[in-house]
């Protein structure tokens, strides 16, 4: 399996909507909807300022993708960014394809000039935590709280 790691085309979107659904089929707390999906990717592809897509490729298909919103961080003095929505296509998993993304997503971040990363991630899914933790994250003692509006 040959991957290349790089930044999200709009002609990826249908692929980018589909890996949503794996990754929302599987968590706690979202459901699949395809139309919110895309309209959330439609935002992000249209507007750099809000972050950038990254996506693990093997030839045309692409087979994981992970977001980094930004924003700034008043603990931090300047620019930081939200670690979400990693996922990686069943067939893919197990072959450092999801390892391959998240060290490229994280490279590109410190290029950018992010000075911290944050996540959030399912407390049962062991796999991912393990990833998240080889990469360098660790576990804050803050808890994340939700407000939908």
């Amino acid at each position: 399996m040959t991957i290349a790691c790089g930044t999200a085309k709009a002609v990826e979107l249908s692929q980018l909507v589909e890996l949503l659904a794996l990754l929302f089929a599987q968590e706690a707390e979202f459901n699949p909807n395809s139309a919110k999906q895309e309209r959330a990717l439609k935002l992000i592809l249209a507007d750099p300022k809000l972050g950038t897509i990254y996506v693990a490729r093997e030839g045309k298909q692409v087979v994981a993708m992970v977001s980094v919103l930004e924003s700034v961080s008043t603990a931090e003095g300047g620019r930081a960014g939200l670690l979400e929505d990693m996922v990686v296509k069943p067939e893919a998993r197990g072959k450092g394809v999801g390892k391959a993304l998240l060290d490229h997503a994280i490279d590109q971040s410190r290029a950018k000039g992010l000075l911290r990363l944050t996540l959030l991630t399912d407390s049962d899914n062991a796999t991912a935590r393990g990833l998240y933790s080889q990469a360098g994250f660790i576990s804050s003692p803050m808890r994340p709280m939700r407000l939908k509006l």
